[in-house]
């Protein structure tokens, strides 16, 4: 498991340079805050004493630039070292979490995930910084009890009384704060996807008149929130109030010490001054409790985002020397485990190129785990997905992304505008190709009543839930590869629409592989093949108007009343009938074609 310390040192590789300047105007400021004293003990002496001269004066007032400017430097070059370790983390984490598939896992919903993108690495980003900070105060407090040793034993060894009960202090306040930091921000984190998951669904909440139970349900996990919030508080209390007695005291008794060394005679005024300063100085060490704090909080941010960057993520292919393409697809022994849980068991599955496929079964049959098998969504437990013959596995990413694409349900709106959510997968699709699948997607008509037409942002476009789809199957036209993988991608189509928007797609993806997750018989009917699913393993591969002998299978199809299922049924069959025939009298030519080319 990657350690907290360990994900900040990378991140503090990538902004090397700023940190190590931070860390140098640091030191220089040190020096600078350590020679103050001196010099205006030297000044002062030189102004009361019987010769007196500018020089030390002029001296003290350059050490005091030196040390605004070191200062400023230090927070100039702190604060764009923590803005780079920040973006470092969350860059990181984004990528691994969308790698790993975390985003909507159980153990990382989209709310908590978001919360350790933000406060989580935002909070892991400062520890370097911090870190420096504290670092050049013990350096100086350090320099401070020399100081004090060499103008007078007594004052550094009055100094050093004061030291070990501030390590009881600090190594308490360590022990006892980390793990309530991490408390908190977990907790923070359940409330945060709580929140975000009735945010989304807030049109059902609202239909139902459940507000109150939702609010309930989210701030149920307030309480623990306000306990550990409580408890740090009061850690904080305890410890400002140690830290409050024992600095005061050490500073009375090293001031104490150095007047009687004044009135001895064993130290000038000038000397006596410097005392002071150096123990202003020194006690900087005796006063690091919001630095304490702040490194608590930084590691425990640092771990929440370490637990999330060690996701498992599949390692990627290299290979990029496909050859043509044609979108034949194998599943040879695949199986996919959730926990206990056999979600795909022995899966054997040969999709012909060119062919459409129809995968139908019951919910939690296992039906868009293989279709995400087939992009490398993710990965199988057991056996083999190939497309042409080869591995997935063995492909690069960028030449798996041109050999498969996707339209799903619910399709994301990323891309800007219309015109940049279509061309999202090719980004450089020229605006006629853009077009042309919309028009093929039945999308092109309410695209340009839109108020800005194809460039409307996606913000300022009222669009229904078959309209988004639909920009989703143009989006799919528009990255054009050997495999499409339609995820329930016309649910939200009525029946007319489906078969127009499918007659459209059927022509732009002509000898094109294409694998459907069906839930309506119309979809399954129009395809080429069935392959029918059973909690996890393969029933039967066949034509839907083989399988609709058996009466399982029709089951699958039960609609919400009988009316509408005998009325969809009707259509599918009127509809599949002559496009049964006709493939099967195209596929007969062909193969006779192919015969003749082959015997000539």
């Amino acid at each position: 498991m990657t350690s907290p310390q360990r994900l900040l040192r990378e991140a503090t590789a990538r902004s090397r340079g700023w940190f190590a300047l931070a860390g140098a105007a640091a030191v220089i400021g040190s020096a600078g805050t350590l020679a103050l004293p001196w010099t205006l003990a030297t000044a002062l002496d030189s102004v009361i004493g019987e010769r007196p001269s500018a020089t030390p004066v002029y001296v003290f007032a350059l050490v005091l630039v030196v040390v605004v400017a070191a200062g400023a430097l230090q927070t100039l070059a702190g604060g764009t070292y923590g803005a780079a370790a920040v973006a470092a983390l969350r860059r990181d984490l984004a990528v691994r979490a969308l790698d790993a598939g975390i985003p909507g896992a159980a153990r990382f919903p989209a709310g908590d995930l978001a919360g350790r993108l933000s406060a989580g690495c935002a909070q892991a980003g400062q520890a370097g910084y911090t870190v420096v900070t504290a670092a050049a105060a013990v350096l100086t407090s350090l320099g401070g009890v020399v100081a004090l040793w060499l103008l007078d034993r007594r004052l550094g060894l009055a100094f050093l009384l004061g030291v070990p009960p501030l390590v009881l202090i600090a190594r308490v306040f360590m022990h006892r704060s980390s793990h309530l930091f991490l408390s908190y921000q977990e907790t923070q984190g359940r409330i945060s996807a709580l929140l975000l998951e009735a945010l989304g669904g807030a049109r059902t909440i609202g239909a139902s008149g459940t507000a109150d139970a939702e609010i309930a349900r989210i701030l149920r996990p307030l309480p623990e929130l306000s306990g550990t919030g409580h408890r740090i508080w009061r850690l904080q209390r305890d410890t400002g109030w140690q830290v409050g007695l024992l600095v005061p005291a050490v500073e009375v008794l090293v001031l104490g010490i150095g007047g009687l060394a004044l009135v001895n005679g064993d130290i000038s005024a000038g000397q006596l001054a410097a005392v002071v300063g150096y123990t202003a100085v020194a006690m900087s060490l005796l006063d690091q409790l919001d630095a304490l704090f702040s490194l608590g909080v930084s590691f425990a941010g640092a771990r929440r985002v370490a637990e999330a960057t060690d996701q498992p993520v599949a390692a990627p292919g290299t290979r990029t020397d496909t050859g043509p393409a044609t979108g034949a697809v194998t599943f040879s022994g695949v199986g996919v485990r959730s926990g206990d849980r056999v979600v795909l068991d022995a899966v054997d599955l040969d999709v012909p190129a060119g062919t459409s496929l129809a995968v139908v079964g019951r919910s939690g049959s296992g039906k868009s785990t293989l279709a995400a098998l087939l992009g490398r969504l993710r990965d199988p437990d057991e056996g083999t997905v190939r497309i042409d013959g080869l591995p997935l596995r063995e492909l690069a990413p960028h030449t798996l992304r041109a050999l498969v694409g996707y339209a799903f349900e619910r399709p994301a709106m990323l891309g800007g505008t219309v015109r940049g959510m279509i061309a999202f997968a090719r980004p450089d699709a020229p605006d006629g190709t853009v077009e042309a699948a919309a028009a093929a997607a039945h999308a092109d008509d309410f695209v340009r009543r839109l108020p800005h037409g194809y460039d409307t942002p996606l913000s300022d476009a009222p669009l229904s839930g078959g309209e988004v789809q639909r920009l989703g199957l143009a989006r799919a036209l528009v990255h054009d590869p050997a495999v499409i993988v339609l995820d329930d991608a016309t649910s939200s189509l009525d029946t007319a629409t489906e078969a127009r928007v499918d007659d459209a797609l059927t022509a732009a993806w002509s000898g094109r592989t294409r694998v459907v997750i069906a839930h309506r018989v119309s979809t399954a009917a129009r395809s080429d093949l069935v392959a029918w699913l059973d909690e996890g393993r393969i029933r039967a591969v066949r034509p839907h108007h083989e399988l609709w002998r058996l009466p399982e299978y029709r089951e699958l199809f039960a609609a919400a009343t009988p009316q509408a299922r005998e009325a969809e049924t009707l259509r599918a069959h009127e509809e599949a009938a002559p496009r049964a025939r006709e493939a099967a009298a195209l596929r007969t030519q062909e193969a006779a074609t192919t015969h003749g080319q082959e015997k000539a």
